[in-house]
């Protein structure tokens, strides 16, 4: 690779991670070519960049920026991963291929300008992802509207169920 193609490449690369919101480091060191591309697949699934890439160059990419507090885990193999758009994202799957892949290893993270280690990536994929933290965020405003409703509605039910119950009663008393 010449000097022009590595700067376009390190360029390239500190672009797209300016706009990460985390990312993933980990070593995959032994993992065979149909699992990589399985955890390629499952890593664009979920809206996820994963990109093998050579130490020097990353360290470059993050060097100026908050990022390069990632320089101690840049040894040996280096696959990232990041998400633009949910920080949990990579996390979540690089825990899940973690445990299916004994040989992929989490070497640690990048949120929020703080270095996670392998426990702080695990903790991350443990939150809710940007769907369901949204959803839940929408549950919890509609739930106070209906319950109002609920509450408006209860009294007028109320009293259709005390008319029932009062002409089941006088038929039952004329029966007799």
């Amino acid at each position: 690779m010449n000097a022009a193609d590595k700067n376009a490449s390190i360029d390239s690369l500190k672009t797209r991670l300016a706009s990460a919101q985390s990312l993933v480091l980990a070593d995959f060191r032994g993992v065979t070519v149909e699992s990589d591309n399985k955890l390629r697949r499952e890593f664009r699934a979920v809206g996820c960049e994963y990109q093998v890439v050579k130490n020097t160059l990353l360290g470059k990419a993050v060097k100026g920026t908050p990022m390069e507090i990632l320089e101690p885990l840049l040894a040996g193999p280096t696959a990232i991963a990041f998400s633009v758009e949910d920080p949990s994202a990579p996390a979540k799957v690089a825990t899940k291929v973690a445990r299916a892949e004994s040989k992929f290893v989490i070497k640690g993270g990048f949120l929020d300008g703080k270095l996670l280690d392998q426990k702080g990536v695990e903790a991350l994929s443990s939150l809710p992802g940007k769907a369901e933290a949204r959803a839940t965020f929408l549950a919890t405003l509609l739930a106070a509207s209906q319950d109002f409703l609920r509450l408006l509605a209860a009294a007028s039910q109320n009293f259709v169920y005390l008319l029932c119950a009062r002409e089941d009663a006088l038929e039952g008393g004329e029966q007799k």
